[in-house]
């Protein structure tokens, strides 16, 4: 499993958690991830 897949993964986990501020953090890891996935392949 490639590490842009597991951060995919544990953004979309902090998105959906009903805790203030993980929202933005998830988007902010699943938009990172997917930069790294597009960039590095």
């Amino acid at each position: 499993m490639r590490a842009s897949t597991v951060a995919l993964a544990f953004g979309a986990f902090l998105f959906v958690l009903p805790i203030p501020g993980t929202f933005v953090t998830g988007a902010l890891v699943m938009l990172a991830a997917g930069a790294a996935r597009y960039l590095g392949s």
